[in-house]
């Protein structure tokens, strides 16, 4: 029986433009039909899709039309069917955060990448950290903080200086964006099982938002950020170009 593909595309026109190409060649069902979803732009969109695909049994295989492509394979049309068929599979759990505003409203959200807050106003942030409830930084004075996952390790959180995780490790990463006090403070490696809070000081005078992949909350005054081994995103990579040999790749270049 042939592999049942449906074909998701950023509106980006080059996408849109692969999209229309790529189902005439190989035809096109729902994505609750299918048996891969076959995901066309950039990361962004890679992430907005396996959202969405949370519910669903069938795996997503990205191919990149969009500026960045770290979770995307190479775009091609010809010998789709086979590389799917031939393609790798890695399974990643999100982080759930859960936010608390200024006037006590709860928001949850899930993150692929990271769980990041970010200082909203002139001043900077003022953020007091626990783990598993033992306080681990009583005033950390920076632009921001961002728990990450190992797929999330090597955007904001390498960008802000974070390690590089490899797939699989049972690792978390808690970094720092420009630290003031303590000064060039960089963050920790944490156990994946770890729950993490991050408490804002001050959140009238040094307004605080808390991001979680693309779903932003503005005004926090606390997140909880822990791994949710419950929910498997699955994703497919050519063989030899998976998530593992970009990490590495990543670090030689």
């Amino acid at each position: 029986m042939p592999i049942r593909i449906a074909f998701t595309a950023s509106h980006a026109e080059v996408a849109q433009t692969a999209r229309a190409a790529l189902i005439t060649r190989y035809g096109n069902v729902p994505p609750e039909e299918a048996d891969i979803i076959v995901a066309l732009g950039g990361d962004g969109f890679m992430l907005q899709t396996l959202h969405g695909a949370q519910n669903l049994s069938a795996p997503v295989y990205g191919m990149n039309r969009g500026t960045i492509g770290f979770l995307m394979n190479e775009y091609s049309e010809i010998d789709l069917t086979k590389r799917l068929a031939e393609a790798e599979e890695v399974v990643l759990n999100p982080l759930v955060m859960t936010a608390t505003q200024v006037d006590g409203m709860e928001t949850t959200a899930l993150a692929i990448n990271e769980v990041s807050l970010l200082r909203s106003g002139p001043q900077a942030a003022k953020l007091k950290i626990t783990v598993d409830g033992r306080l681990r930084m009583a005033e950390l004075v920076c632009d921001g903080a961002l728990v990450a996952t190992p797929a999330g390790s090597t955007a904001y959180n390498y960008s802000a200086h974070g390690p590089i995780i490899p797939i699989g490790s049972e690792v978390l990463a808690l970094t720092a964006m420009s630290a003031f006090r303590p000064r060039r403070w960089r963050g920790a490696l944490l156990p994946k099982s770890a729950v993490v809070r991050i408490d804002v000081l001050e959140p009238e005078k040094r307004p605080v938002m808390a991001e979680a992949d693309a779903n932003s909350v503005m005004d926090v005054t606390s997140v909880e950020i822990r791994s949710e081994p419950a929910i498997e995103h699955r994703i497919l990579f050519d063989p030899g170009h998976g998530l593992e040999e970009r990490l590495i790749n990543e670090q030689f270049t």
